[in-house]
């Protein structure tokens, strides 16, 4: 059976910035099967599309004049168990919800995940861009993904090396863009590993609440959560997308002239250079808090992170990729650091 194909569909429900475009046409899958049914109807042949996860990660500038593929692929099950080597193979669906997988892993007392809690999206999305947070990323625990071939619909699995994965950026994002939907990921997982804690808010928050000795993955989950709660918005209550910005990377040289302007400056070794926080250099930019837009405002810099843009209501896509671009522009001109969006922008 083939899913209904919808024509001039609000997006509104479907990207967590809260902005009101359309799609030309729209319709969800819910298997492979649905998924290749669609592929061949004539209007989604001959029109650009769009692969919708949680829409946690867009910025709409406009409508689509094309067709939105919402992926809904559902479930979560172990399908290896090794005692042997304390591994754990576990499949998700590409329309599972990322913290729902999280939840999941933690209720079948399985490390890996723990550190990247409440990251909103799906798990479809979350290889695209090799999320990260707290110091894990998701190619750390990454197996294989199976993905269908939008111009064929054959069913390819890529390992982590065929992914390409780095900071933030994978092959989906670059050579295959818009060629495959992913539609199932596996993780492998431990039974008895130990958690990750070397980032520091999460051992301070971890003694803050009254955890000592080695900590359980689902301490190390209660504490990222109450982490990530404390400092960014809720995109059910103010329109986000998490963090707009990625962490730059530049060279030791630079990193050194500038730490000797700004000696509070953090940064972090990375293979090449220094990771420098976005977050502090946009805030040093005078960006957080800010407002543009009538009254109050309908846009503008979170008030507890600057890394966050928000929608208060009655902007426009534009409009928050102007004040992007005008904070990209200022920190260029104050810190000679270039900023790149985490965000897709349409």
């Amino acid at each position: 059976m083939i899913p209904q194909l919808e024509e001039n569909t609000s997006l509104l429900p479907y990207n967590t910035f809260g902005l009101d475009v359309r799609a030309r046409y729209f319709a969800r899958f819910a298997s492979v099967a649905e998924l290749r049914a669609l592929l061949q109807l004539p209007e989604v042949q001959a029109a650009p599309k769009l692969i919708l996860g949680g829409g946690s990660n867009l910025l709409f500038t406009q409508d689509f004049d094309g067709v939105v593929l919402k992926n809904e692929i559902r479930g979560l099950e172990i399908i290896a168990d090794d005692p042997t080597t304390d591994t754990v193979l576990l499949r998700a669906g590409a329309g599972e919800s990322w913290h729902g997988l999280v939840e999941y892993s933690l209720g079948q007392d399985l490390s890996g995940l723990e550190n990247l809690s409440l990251i909103p999206g799906t798990v479809g999305a979350a290889p695209l861009q090799n999320i990260g947070a707290y110091g894990a990323e998701l190619r750390d625990t990454f197996e294989r993904l199976e993905a269908v071939e939008i111009s064929t619909g054959a069913v390819r699995e890529f390992t982590a090396e065929e992914c390409a994965f780095g900071y933030r950026e994978s092959v989906f994002k670059n050579v295959l863009k818009g060629q495959f939907v992913v539609t199932a990921v596996l993780f492998q997982l431990h039974r008895q590993g130990q958690p990750n804690v070397r980032y520091g808010d999460i051992q301070t928050t971890l003694a803050e609440q009254g955890v000592t000795g080695p900590p359980t993955p689902q301490q190390v989950s209660r504490a990222v959560v109450h982490i990530r709660r404390s400092k960014l918005p809720d995109p059910a209550q103010i329109g986000n997308a998490g963090s707009f910005f990625k962490n730059p990377e530049i060279p030791q040289a630079q990193y050194d002239a500038l730490k000797a302007r700004h000696p509070e400056l953090p940064g972090y070794p990375v293979p090449g250079g220094v990771k420098v926080p976005a977050g502090w250099l946009i805030e040093r930019a005078g960006w957080k808090g800010q407002r543009r837009g009538p009254g109050a405002g309908t846009h503008g810099v979170h008030d507890r992170q600057a890394l966050v843009l928000v929608h208060l209501g009655g902007a426009r896509g534009g409009e928050l990729l102007g004040l992007a671009r005008d904070i990209i522009a200022s920190v260029r001109e104050q810190f000679g650091v270039e900023l790149h969006p985490e965000v897709n922008i349409l």
